[in-house]
């Protein structure tokens, strides 16, 4: 059975940081992404970030290129989202998702069914 456990929200001042981590169990990082949503709340989910474990292959979000930085440790199944110059509008709930194709569905150019999702955790940018 795929887990995933995301880590490391709160709620941090504008132009902080903070660091995400996804500890993913039940799949090989060999054949599988990592991905990295957000939703704020009325808005719709939007794709962040991927990383393919295997060649550590990255792709960012427009919003949030040369901010956020995604890392993967394959030793220990960890994908880490270090999350840096936070802006108000960062706040959302982060959820982390993993799937052979996932940087497809983050560039919104695959839907996100069948994909393994987990439980979110929330950051808050505010002064």
């Amino acid at each position: 059975e795929v887990q995933l456990v995301e880590s490391g929200g709160g709620l941090v001042q504008p132009g902080g940081s903070l660091r995400l981590s996804c500890a993913a169990s039940g799949f090989s990082f060999d054949n599988n992404a990592i991905g990295w949503f957000r939703q704020a709340p009325g808005k719709e989910r939007e794709g962040v970030s991927c990383i393919s474990p295997p060649d550590k292959t990255t792709y960012y979000a427009d919003s949030v290129k040369g901010r956020f930085t995604l890392s993967a440790d394959n030793a220990k199944n960890t994908v880490n989202l270090q999350m840096n110059s936070l802006k108000p509008e960062d706040t959302a709930v982060y959820y982390c998702a993993a799937d052979r194709w996932i940087c497809l569905v983050v560039a919104g150019l695959k839907s996100a069914d069948g994909v393994s999702w987990g439980q979110g955790t929330q950051v808050a940018v505010s002064s």
